[in-house]
């Protein structure tokens, strides 16, 4: 049973698989004329030793892992139970956090900021780290994971949008880098693209489009 919930998608949790947690207990039922019991007889109640497992799936996977479960159970009716998770999903969020190899000064950094995303400008707060290699990045208008940033012990943030006053957000722990709000996406419909391209090779109405839709300039 675990291993068709396992090969099913579930049973995942951050870098670990085939995560699951069980219990031994006893159950009862009683199957009306119309059962097929693989224990007892219909219309008799019967007691069976059985083992409850539990195992974290997500919503997308659902109905594939219930499938597996019917198919493999030996029950005619399988007991299942379905609970709704409040977790923080440990892959999914609005930001990364990542760290160099080798630490970059602060000018070293924002160099290689415009040099990769090709930025004529990054506004800045003030360089208080000397040595930067814990880097948050956020695309787009990130200025609300500032403190979020700080809290992963982050020594630069790259991200976009920052207004005049959440500047000082940066409260002299972090270096904010604000390196404009196309810029810092600007790589997302070429990795869309090949997603999709990879998932749904055969449909043929997936393009990437070349035109230029940022509205900012640079003099």
């Amino acid at each position: 049973m675990k291993t068709a919930i396992w090969q099913a998608g579930g049973g995942n949790i951050g870098n670990y698989s085939e995560c699951s947690f069980s219990f031994a207990g006893n159950g009862t039922f009683k199957g009306n004329e119309h059962s097929n019991p693989q224990l007892g007889y219909k219309g008799e109640r019967t007691n069976a030793a059985e083992q409850r497992i539990e195992v974290i799936i997500p919503v997308h996977l659902q109905n594939k892992v219930l499938a597996a479960v019917r198919a493999a159970h030996l029950y005619e009716e399988v007991a299942y139970e379905i609970i709704p998770l409040a977790n923080v999903h440990q892959a999914v969020g609005s930001g990364m956090v990542g760290s160099w190899q080798k630490p970059k000064t602060a000018v070293e950094a924002l160099a290689w900021i415009k040099d990769v995303l090709q930025v004529p400008v990054v506004r800045h707060t003030k360089m208080v780290r000397e040595s930067i290699q814990k880097v948050a990045i956020c695309g787009g208008a990130g200025s609300f994971l500032t403190k979020r940033a700080i809290g992963a012990g982050a020594d630069m943030y790259i991200t976009a949008d920052v207004k005049y006053h959440e500047f000082f957000d940066a409260d002299g722990q972090i270096i904010i880098a604000d390196v404009g709000h196309f810029e810092s996406e600007q790589f997302t419909s070429e990795l869309l693209f090949e997603v999709l391209r990879a998932n749904f090779p055969t449909f043929a109405a997936i393009f990437s489009s070349a035109t230029g839709t940022n509205p900012v300039h640079y003099f």
